[in-house]
Formats: structure tokens, sequence, C-alpha cells
């Protein structure tokens, strides 16, 4: 009897759910975008030293008044740096697709966020500063592209595996989008290591929500295997914490352990190496999901309920397998 109530109720929610996602996506197509791309790079490696002062002006963000004009020009001349301009222009000999995708990332922004002002994009190389790939500011968005070059291209050789997964032109809009969630989740109100995964659940859950064409895999930062295992694993990985009462610890261990990027998590036992890195902020992502399933209320909304108030309201069970 529950299984075939369960089979007539499953298609009424998935139903509903296309309906919602339908209406949000004609909402979405009615707002406009005036999206402004400069591909600074292409016009800093084609400029000749008589450009400089142009270019200043145009783009006085990117010349700190530090620097003489001589250093411009030897960076024009660098063998290394005319390397990185046409490794990029290879990548990227246009920025349509890319343009579309953010265009597509500001009106769900819109949507969801009406007084949001789209900054102006602006693309650069940073020297492969892959820590800083993507800046965003209230008016001004950098996108370093020499970030974005597949995980195999030969300047990322000596860079961690785990790194150089990320340095792929499939995250650069999920690298906005995250920029942009940062700015409005506010920060944990405590330092309990539930508080933290909560947080870094509402950054993944807003994501999605502002990239419904993307896949999950891409949203979370993970290959698709690596994804597979954390589904695969999930109720292990809560049985774990809960067994080891991890959850309202503030030990500042945890964070390196579940919560930062790695190349796998760090559970102590042999099924590490197995593992993703950052597995803690993918349960978090599973609550707050489990939370907007089982409450009705916004999306705004939800980016202000404490961690602990959430959890606890989220009725949130791992999948079985």
């Amino acid at each position: 009897m529950y299984k075939a109530f369960f089979l007539i109720f499953l298609p009424i929610v998935t139903l509903c759910s296309c309906a919602r996602t339908g209406k949000v996506a004609e909402e979405v197509a009615k707002i406009g975008v005036d999206l402004e791309v400069a591909r600074f790079d292409r016009e800093f490696a084609g400029a000749q030293p008589l450009n400089i002062p142009v270019l200043k002006k145009a783009y006085p963000y990117l010349f700190p008044a530090s620097y003489a004009d001589s250093v411009w020009v030897a960076k024009l001349q660098d063998s290394l740096q005319i390397e990185v301009f046409n490794e990029v222009e290879k990548s990227f000999p246009s920025f349509e697709t890319e343009e579309e995708d953010l265009e597509l990332l500001f009106k769900h922004i819109k949507y969801y966020f009406p007084n949001y002002k789209v900054p102006k994009v602006v693309t650069v190389t940073t020297d492969v500063d892959y820590n800083n790939r993507v800046i965003l500011t209230d008016s001004l968005l950098l996108i370093g592209l020499d970030n974005y070059l597949g995980a195999s291209h030969k300047f990322y050789q000596g860079i961690s595996k785990y790194i150089a997964n990320d340095l792929d032109p499939r995250y650069l809009t999920r690298d906005v989008a995250s920029a942009f969630a940062k700015r409005v989740v506010p920060s944990p109100r405590d330092r309990t290591f539930l508080s933290q995964l909560v947080y870094y659940g509402k950054e993944l859950y807003l994501m999605e929500r502002l990239m419904p064409l993307k896949e999950e895999a891409t949203i979370l930062g993970y290959l698709p295997e690596k994804l597979d295992w954390a589904v695969a694993n999930e109720e292990q990985i809560w049985r774990y914490f809960i067994e080891r009462e991890l959850l309202y610890s503030t030990n500042s261990k945890l964070g390196p352990r579940f919560l930062d990027p790695a190349p796998f998590s760090k559970f102590e036992l042999e099924l590490d190496n197995e593992s993703p890195g950052k597995i803690g902020r993918y349960m978090g992502y599973r609550i707050v999901k489990a939370f907007m399933e089982n409450n009705k209320i916004t999306l705004q909304e939800m980016l202000t309920v404490p961690g602990g108030e959430l959890f606890k309201k989220s009725k949130y069970k791992p999948k079985k397998f």
C-alpha cells in the first residue's frame, strides 16, 4: 500500500517541481540584463608601449599608481607573458558562450535579488593566481582567464591535481556564482561544525538556484565519480559525524579535515583516498535542500535562518543505499 502511494505521489511532486521551475524560467527570461564585457587581456596583449597611457585611463583600477609605465612595457615584451596571452587566446578566441552563461546567471540573480546592479565584466590574466581567479566588487567582475585553461594544461603541471581540476572553463560561471553567494550568505553565528556545514550548504544551494541548468557535480566542484561516491556514502558519512559528536564541536581541525579544499576528506579511515575533499560542504548542501523541501520559505529568508534552527527544521535524513 505504501509503495503504491509513493508511486502515485512521486509524479505529483515531480510535476509540481517542474511547474515551479518552469514559472521561474519564464520570469527570468523577461528580465533585461545589459552585460558589458571588456577583454582587457586581449587589449593589453595587442598594445604597443605608446598605448599604455590610454589603457591606464580606460582601466585605472588595473594599474596601481606605485608602478611606473616601464613595468607595463616590460610586461608587454616578456616572453612568458606573451606565452600566457597566446594560450589564453587559444582557449578563449571568443567569449560568447561564457557571456551567455554569465548573462543567464545575472538574470537569475536579479530575479531573486531585484536591487542587484550587474557589474562590468573585465577579463584579465593573473599569472595563474588561482586563489583570486574571480574578483567581484559592487561594480566590477574581474575574471582571470589564465586560470581556466583546463586541468591538464602545461601551466598547471606543478599544481596539485585537486586544485588543477578546478582550473577548467566549465567552472568559470560557477566561480562567479560562488563569489556572489559569499557576498549575500551571512557568516555563521557561532563556531560549531554544524553552523559551518549549513553556511556552505546555503552557498551551494543558492548557487544551484542561480544556475538551474548546470549539473550538480559542476555546482559542487566535484568530478562526476566523486559526486557518485558522496551520494553512495552519505549515510555512512552522517553516521560518522553523529557517532563522534562532531556537529556541535568547535574543534578548529574539523575545517581542514572536512570543509577546506583538499585532495580527499580526512576520516582517518581506509576510505579516505576514495573520498572527495570538502565532504562537509556536500553534507551541508543536503541539509539545506531538505530544509527547503520541508518548509515554506523564500530563498532570501532561508539565508538568514541560524544554522542550528535550520538543521532542526530540515528533518534531514541521509540517503540510504
